[in-house]
Parts: structure tokens; sequence; C-alpha cells
């Protein structure tokens, strides 16, 4: 059976996919990502650690991921058929993985930011979320500098890095530090731990800091590809 306008072989082959793969593709391996600690978390540290730590993220995080976009479905029954609604969006937890180095910097800062949270000793602890909460970004990153045609890049002192899609997630904070398992039967491996991170929402940034999905938003002073971010 032959349907209307069905595309014939000569315009589906390989060099036609292969003009079609843009820059031969995004790999899942080229990312970075960035957590600002809490101000009050930060307030007990110097400039130099502060900087230190929030540099060291951009490293030592070796597993993220680029959200899901979800948005519920409501069932209304009519006549033994259910209409589909939209529904409310719903905002998955973020979980990333660290590579634990010796001063072990980044699993004590999370384990600080959880105590300041709810304290291990006597169930206290800071009850304002704009106390404890943070913003968090990720930035998926291409090959060579002509591998997007956005010119948001990450500087890194010779040829720029070109990020091809960053998200901004707001107002997270830590549920779960994973524990590292020890054992005289692993070797040849350095120690990973996993964080899961809530989020009140996230944003699609374009080149400038802003928003992509609400055009008319700008992001705050200190935030974006040119503050907290990049």
């Amino acid at each position: 059976m032959k349907f209307p306008n069905s595309p014939t072989f000569n315009t589906r082959t390989l060099e036609d996919f292969k003009a079609r793969l843009k820059g031969g593709g995004a790999r899942p391996n080229l990312f970075e990502c960035v957590i600002k600690f809490p101000e009050l978390l930060d307030a007990k540290l110097s400039n130099d650690e502060q900087n230190s730590i929030k540099e060291d993220t951009r490293f030592m995080i070796k597993a993220a991921n680029l959200p899901a976009s979800n948005v519920n479905v409501i069932d209304v029954p009519f006549r033994g058929r259910n209409l589909k609604v939209a529904g409310d969006r719903t905002f998955d937890v973020w979980t990333i993985t660290v590579i634990n180095d010796v001063d072990f910097n980044i699993r004590t800062s999370f384990e600080k930011w959880m105590n300041m949270i709810n304290k291990h000793d006597d169930n206290s602890g800071i009850t304002r979320p704009g106390q404890y909460q943070t913003d968090a970004y990720v930035y998926q990153l291409g090959r060579n500098e002509g591998a997007s045609a956005q010119p948001q890049k990450i500087p890194t002192g010779g040829s720029q890095i070109p990020v091809l899609k960053s998200y901004r997630f707001y107002g997270v904070f830590p549920t779960n530090v994973s524990s590292i398992e020890l054992s005289y039967d692993q070797a040849d491996t350095i120690e990973e731990f996993t964080v899961d991170l809530q989020v009140q929402w996230w944003d699609a940034l374009d080149n400038e800091g802003n928003s992509q999905l609400n055009p008319g938003d700008t992001e705050q002073a200190g935030g974006g590809t040119t503050g907290a971010g990049l």
C-alpha cells in the first residue's frame, strides 16, 4: 500500500542522515554542574574556601541529568470512556553522583547543609526555606567552538567551550547523601556518593541567561550564565 507523500529511498540515505545530525550529536559525557551552597553555610567559610568548593563541583560531579518535563493527567469519566485533561506539573528529584577526593570538602558541605536543616542531636534547624534552599545549574557542553550557534561559552584560558543547553534548578536542597561502602575487596577504584536534591522548579536558559520557556522572565542578579553559573 502506498501512502500519500511517502518518502523515497533517495531522500532517506545515510548522507541525508549525516547532514541532519548537527555537530555529530550531543555527547552525554560533556557536561558541567555548578552548585552554590547556602549563604548561612558559606558564612562559616572563608572566601577562598567558598570559591574552592564551588569550583570543585564543576569537576567532581561526575554524573547528573538534564531534567525531565512532566505534566500530570486528570481522567474525567464520560459514558464508559475517560477524557484526558492536563493536570499539574511535577518536578523530579535531581540526583547527582560525586567523586570523593581526600579532603572530603563536597561531602562535608552537603552533610553540614543537611544538618543545618535538621540537626542530628536535638531535631532543631532552620525553618525558613529561603535560608536553606539555593539554586543549581547544569550545562550541556559541545566539542568545539563551531558546535553551537549560541555564543554562550565557558572560558578555559584557551579556546572556549560552547554551551549547547543549560538549565537552572530553583530552590534545591539535599534530602539524601548516600553511604560510601568501604571494603578490602575494593581495589583500583575511587570513592563516589550520590546526593538527592529536591527541586521547586527548573527553567531552560538561553545564551543570555534568560528563560527560554518564558521569554519575558529574566535571571536575578548573581544568577544565570554570567553569575553563579559560568
